[in-house]
């Protein structure tokens, strides 16, 4: 064919220009700005040439590839070769109409066009697609581009993209085939992707995004074989769009398998110097349970720490999967063997727009020039979940500029850390009680967490002010500075009025990867003032103002998985205050917490909480404001100050120098969708406040235990938390205060 086409083009060149034909000169016409010069460099042919077909066929096609022509023609005038031209117009400007989704400057660095680039229909139907695909990609397949050209003097053209962005393409359905021992319901709580609802206006997980697909199917693998599928597979993920191009159907079509169980597991080592038996204690699959991916995986992680520990910073656990498909069991050996020694080379930190790297790199336990170490590695990951400024955090290994180098890569998505809080309680002692807060947790992307608040009701005013600066001075050690102006109505309670004024700078460093301590000293003024009539005479003798000043000592061990939503861990904190150096006060006081936090299943946490306390004078009674009350937040069920010794005279609350609470609560689904982040609790509290460090008769001071339950809700509302709790007292003394209702409610930015 081509063959063909060459020898029809001579019999043209034959026919037109005559045979032996030569060329005296090579005229160009049409052009405006391109130099004929520029023309004839891209011809075949020259003047004082024969005519040739092959030539003629080569000059036209060179003259179109360059892309500065619309159209070209060859003719014959006389001995002269003509080429008449016609020049494709320059863009003289590139402008957008209807893009409300993204910026103009955003969608001109999709596109290759430019303005003074030579305009053609090829490359604007390459930029139409380049634009079609960045609103596919961000859930607008309705989304449609038409191109226009303004015509200008001088062959320019100003080219006009109108966009018509339509309505994210949203998902319709989620639909799984072949599961049969999990529900379709449990299965799209699982999966990333969200059905389209109207309560999910504050995320996007609800629009079609195809490599979220991708991600999809990685959850579903790993969450059955959490569940002992050890042969579940994705067959596939077909994304279907409906026919007014609005929503998708997700399908996923799955391979479920038969469940596993552990065989034989063992531990094997190939370390000369550690014997397997003094590590197997480590491994946390046991023979017989259902098998789970996920505990063969903390498996590897609990013996490459307990390794590490002792001494072995290049070793290497590898799990070996020996499966029965007849028996439907699989044997775990965990073999241990020396490692490639790697070294970190380079730590790369991606995604952070205000975060600064710092911040995120004084959380890894690894530094750049270290033996890799995957036990750190994976705690250095929880460390940057735990800061809670990121959504999203991902570590993973990249290969570096030697065999024995390794670059790790960390690629976060940061989230909102600032805060607006408006709280609204209520309760048959209070009423109303409204406060208005600010707190960044990042603030400036340094990692400082910084609170302005204030409270009003009709009983308290409070303002305070906090700054946390976690590495001091570039140092491992946490700073923090606050100021409070307190003033409390405390005349339903104890028939007085109280102001408290302090300041306070405590300090707090890690001694082990766990276990921390802190410093601090607080300069604090309490005043008892507007004592009513009717007030209790332990209450009266204590009118005036008195100032402490107080040095304090906290020790904190904390394991929890996470500091601001914990599921799993324990926390266990001892404080020690001294008012002494100078002052008015004397006293010692004593508290120490204890958290344990227990996962049931997949979505609920079993929690036990125990405090307890005691203060006492060095050569005086305690005063009212340093003693111990309980009630309200401290104890459900319970007023504020609702719990302990009392004046039987007047009910005035003395407050107590003793006390203890235990507190047991479980967490659980309420069988809403899984990202409106709806909770309920149940609870029980336990406890006691006693010995109100006052001598006389009349004081009512049992020192028994109360009792409590009652249930909660918590919805983390697009605006915040919300949170409901009902609480009754089961054991009680007749003078105790109770309450039934408490209500908060915040929101965020």
């Amino acid at each position: 064919m081509r063959w063909a086409s060459v020898f029809a083009l001579w019999l043209w060149a034959v026919a037109a220009f005559g045979q032996g034909f030569t060329i005296r000169e090579v005229r160009v016409e049409g052009n405006q700005r391109i130099d004929p010069e520029t023309v004839r460099s891209y011809m075949a042919l020259g003047a004082g040439e024969p005519i040739d077909a092959d030539k003629v066929d080569r000059s036209l096609k060179a003259l179109f590839a360059t892309q500065l022509f619309a159209d070209v023609a060859i003719r014959r005038e006389g001995p002269d070769l003509v080429v008449r031209v016609v020049e494709n117009p320059v863009i003289n400007r590139i402008a957008f109409e209807g893009n409300r989704r993204f910026e103009s400057k955003v969608l001109e660095a999709e596109i290759q066009l430019r303005a003074r680039v030579v305009y053609t229909r090829t490359r604007v139907q390459a930029d139409v697609q380049r634009l079609l695909q960045m609103y596919r990609r961000n859930g607008r397949f309705a989304a449609a581009v038409e191109p226009k050209i303004v015509q200008l003097p001088q062959n320019r053209v100003d080219l006009v993209f109108e966009i018509v962005e339509g309505e994210p393409t949203g998902i319709r359905r989620i639909n799984f085939i072949g599961n049969r021992r999990f529900a379709d319901a449990k299965l799209r709580d699982i999966v990333q992707t969200r059905e389209s609802r109207w309560y999910r206006i504050f995320t996007t997980d609800d629009i079609y995004d195809p490599d979220r697909l991708t991600v999809d199917r990685e959850e579903l693998r790993r969450y059955y074989l959490s569940k002992g599928h050890a042969d579940f597979r994705v067959l596939a993920a077909y994304a279907e769009l409906s026919p007014d191009r609005r929503d998708f159907f997700i399908t996923f079509a799955l391979e479920e398998g038969e469940i596993y169980r552990f065989g034989d597991v063992r531990v094997v080592s190939e370390i000369r110097a550690l014997p397997a038996e003094d590590v197997v204690a480590a491994v946390t699959t046991l023979q017989g349970e259902t098998y789970d991916a996920d505990e063969v995986e903390r498996s590897v992680q609990a013996l490459t720490t307990e390794v590490g520990s002792r001494g072995y910073a290049f070793a290497d656990v590898r799990p070996e999967i020996k499966r029965d498909r007849e028996r439907r069991i699989i044997d775990v050996v965990y073999r241990i063997g020396e490692g490639q020694r790697i070294y970190v080379e380079r730590i790369d930190i991606t995604g952070n727009v205000r975060t600064l790297d710092r911040v995120v790199r004084r959380e890894f336990r690894l530094a750049e020039g270290d033996a890799f170490n995957a036990a750190k590695l994976r705690r250095s990951r929880q460390r940057v979940i735990g800061l809670g400024y990121f959504e999203r955090v991902e570590v993973r290994n990249v290969r570096g500029s030697a065999p024995d180098k390794t670059v790790v890569a960390i690629d976060v998505r940061e989230k909102s850390t600032g805060e607006l809080s408006i709280g609204l309680g209520f309760s048959t002692a209070d009423g109303l009680l409204g406060e208005i807060g600010i707190r960044e947790r990042n603030l400036l992307g340094t990692g400082r967490d910084m609170r302005l608040g204030y409270t009003l009701s009709s009983r308290r005013t409070q303002a305070d002010f906090a700054l946390i600066e976690p590495y001091f001075m570039d140092r491992n050690m946490a700073m923090s500075f606050e100021l409070m102006d307190r003033e409390r109505n405390r005349q339903r309670e104890a028939s007085f009025d109280d102001r408290t004024q302090l300041g306070r700078v405590r300090t707090n460093y890690p001694l082990t990867e766990f276990l921390s301590q802190g410093f601090g000293y607080t300069l604090r003024t309490d005043t008892i003032e507007n004592v009513g009539t009717n007030a209790s005479r332990f209450v009266k003798r204590q009118q005036g103002s008195f100032t402490s000043s107080e040095i304090g000592h906290v020790i904190t061990y904390d394991r929890r998985d996470n500091r601001i939503d914990p599921t799993d861990g324990y926390y266990i904190r001892f404080a020690q205050e001294y008012a002494g150096l100078g002052g008015d006060i004397n006293l010692v006081r004593l508290t120490s917490d204890y958290s344990f936090y227990y996962p049931v299943g997949d979505d609920s946490t079993a929690a036990l909480l125990l405090s307890e306390g005691m203060v006492f004078g060095l050569g005086e009674n305690v005063r009212i404001p340093q003693r111990f009350y309980l009630g309200g937040n401290s104890f459900r069920g319970f007023r504020s100050a609702g719990i302990g010794p009392r004046d039987q005279a007047t009910s005035d609350a003395l407050g107590g120098t003793m006390f203890y609470t235990a507190s047991g609560e479980y967490r659980f689904p309420l069988g809403f969708p899984k990202e409106l982040g709806v909770l309920g609790r149940s609870f029980v509290d336990v406890g006691s406040l006693a010995k109100s460090d006052e001598s006389g008769t009349g004081i009512l001071d049992t020192g028994d235990p109360r009792v409590s339950a009652g249930v909660g809700m918590t919805w983390k509302t697009p605006l915040g938390p919300l949170a409901i709790d009902l609480g009754w007292a089961l054991v009680k003394e007749p003078f105790d205060r109770t309450e039934i209702l408490r209500i908060s409610f915040g929101t965020r930015f």
